[in-house]
């Protein structure tokens, strides 16, 4: 069995995985992992707007890995629509980056669900497999954190290299052009950037779970035999 400082660690483990799991969860299901203010252009082109009047022209966009949103600003007031990536609109993007991207982070969740399965084992007994022990809880969270990086890298890539946000905003809009003025990175992005951290946290700990503590050891007295002792 293991001991009360190690099954505390690896119950913290458990937690942390468990966490990430939950994080990667609500992340890929929530639309808000870009937000950004957008511009018609052809409206504000053909009304030769200035700065003041183009506010009437600046709309909002926000978009996930699966569905979003926008609000169009043409001139006569905002218009709310809601769109969804798949199946058609993944076609008009980067449609081997963006699938990527999800199945990195479906391979995240699993890995993440490894892990908290190993913790839970290592802080109930000691495995007898090297691979089930805490190098193999540093295996799934080395691998776990690397898929969510790489899903987080390969976003970054689509929104700054391959202008995602600009795609979807004009995506089946033959009337009128939109430019992106500003986009900025939302919380469910931010939320798989905490859990790549989560998995590093977890390395951490399995490092200080094989930190050896020292024993204190007593020292004994010895005992001094004396002539009268012997005597009595």
């Amino acid at each position: 069995m293991p001991g009360c400082f190690k099954k505390t660690l690896f119950a913290l483990a458990s937690l942390i995985s468990f966490g990430s799991f939950i994080l990667i969860v609500v992340a890929m299901g929530t639309p808000k992992w870009m937000m950004g203010k957008i511009l018609c252009k052809t409206g504000a082109d053909l009304v030769n707007a200035t700065d003041p009047e183009l506010v009437k022209f600046i709309g909002e966009i926000y978009y996930g890995l699966f569905r979003g949103g926008k609000i169009r600003q043409c001139g006569l007031g905002g218009r709310r629509s809601k769109f969804t990536i798949f199946p058609h609109m993944v076609k008009k993007l980067n449609t081997g980056l963006h699938v990527m991207i999800v199945m990195f982070l479906c391979v995240a969740i699993f890995l993440s669900l490894v892990s908290f399965g190993f913790c839970i084992l290592n802080a109930i007994k000691v495995p007898y497999r090297a691979i089930k022990g805490p190098s193999g809880v540093c295996l799934w969270n080395f691998l776990a954190g690397g898929f969510l990086v790489l899903a987080v890298t390969s976003f970054m890539a689509a929104v700054k290299l391959h202008q995602l946000t600009e795609r979807i905003a004009n995506f089946r809009e033959n009337v009128f052009q939109f430019v992106i003025l500003e986009e900025r990175f939302e919380n469910c992005f931010w939320l798989c950037v905490a859990s790549a951290t989560a998995h590093a946290v977890n390395l951490l700990l399995m490092a200080i779970s094989g930190i050896n503590c020292p024993k204190i050891k007593t020292k004994t007295e010895e005992a001094n035999v004396t002539a009268e002792d012997i005597m009595y």
